[in-house]
């Protein structure tokens, strides 16, 4: 595993980093404190330093795992993001997932909830502090920006960023985060599926020198290469309440894009991550965890060879030809539509499917 460097900053991060919300959100199954302990202790032992999570996942858990698989000095082992924006505690725990929380920005609320995901984490400073999904209004409020450079310069924050969502999109949040913010790195989702908007935000970076975090580089699992058109998933995967045409019409994609496996011999799930890898401002990936086998052949992918740039071309060509496939309503609906669907939900949890 190698690490890379968020620039402007000295915090490094693991090439492939670990989600937390899978362990802490029950989106991809239940998981007690010590099954997901040992799982980023896994993580650990394959490279793994670099965790990502925020006080909205389970409603704080996804910070307290953390704590628990990392107490005391075990915690500078490894490299926390946490996020920041949503006033989750003020909604009905039962009303979780069926509309997003609202967000809040006030300095005295920023105050609290940053001292709240210390305490939660164990720890004495955050290492990646992002904004957590937001509006272009969110990023043209002053007073927050004012807010970071403080917590930064006193220590409590190592360095600041904007995580984009809920769903696929925000594109001018992005372009704006990263010319006129205080901050050094920007996520996104972005995948070999879903090039758009990642393509001109990652040019965007480039001429800002920002860095970029990418989460979701296998489309909802889709560039596993494992579903096939009679897959079903479980009661509470919420893939399960997707139209009929998003897998069918995934899974014909993903078949034009398993010269990755042939060529490079190597999984797809690994191609899919060596294929973000192959941009220099993309830092880290971090794919869905949820098992121990998913793991090992997911920290396995940077040892792989690199996706070249002929391979690359041949990926844009298909995706600008939408893979041979009709440009309908319903292929249409594949990408974005299905993510909008989903956000109305998954804000609740972070927004990371």
């Amino acid at each position: 595993m190698q690490h890379r460097r968020i620039q402007g900053t000295d915090v490094e991060v693991s090439e492939v980093g670990f989600g937390v919300w899978t362990v802490a959100a029950g989106w991809w199954g239940e998981y007690s404190d010590h099954e997901a302990a040992a799982l980023m202790h896994r993580a650990v032992e394959r490279g793994v330093t670099f965790f990502d999570t925020a006080d909205a996942y389970g409603r704080g858990r996804g910070e307290t795992v953390v704590a628990h698989a990392f107490p005391g000095s075990e915690r500078d082992k490894i490299t926390i993001g946490a996020k920041f924006g949503y006033d989750w505690a003020s909604r009905d725990a039962a009303d979780a997932g069926h509309r997003e929380s609202p967000h809040r920005l006030d300095i005295p609320f920023l105050e609290r909830a940053l001292e709240d995901s210390l305490r939660r984490l164990g720890t004495d400073r955050i290492d990646v502090f992002a904004m957590h999904n937001p509006r272009m209004e969110h990023l043209q409020n002053d007073d927050v920006w004012t807010w970071i450079e403080r917590i930064q310069r006193e220590g409590k924050i190592r360095s600041a960023g904007v995580a984009l969502g809920p769903a696929i999109g925000w594109e001018p949040e992005g372009h704006y985060a990263m010319r006129n913010l205080p901050i050094q790195s920007v996520q996104m989702i972005y995948n070999a599926l879903e090039l758009d908007p990642g393509r001109p935000l990652i040019q965007t970076a480039e001429e800002t020198g920002m860095s970029l975090l990418v989460r979701v580089p296998h489309s909802s699992g889709m560039l596993e290469g494992h579903y096939t058109a009679d897959t079903v998933f479980p009661e509470n995967d919420h893939r399960r309440h997707r139209p009929q045409s998003w897998l069918t019409e995934g899974v014909q994609k993903v078949e034009h894009l398993r010269f990755l496996e042939r060529e490079n011999n190597c999984t797809m799930g690994q191609a899919a991550i060596q294929f973000i890898l192959r941009t220099p401002s993309i830092v880290t990936v971090l794919p869905n965890v949820y098992d121990a086998a998913q793991l090992d052949e997911f920290t396995a992918a940077p040892a792989q060879p690199p996706v070249t740039d002929a391979q690359a071309a041949e990926i844009a060509r298909l995706y600008e030809a939408n893979y041979g496939l009709p440009v309908t309503e319903p292929a249409n609906v594949t990408d974005a539509t299905i993510r909008a669907q989903d956000a109305k939900a998954q804000a609740e949890v972070g927004a990371n499917s």
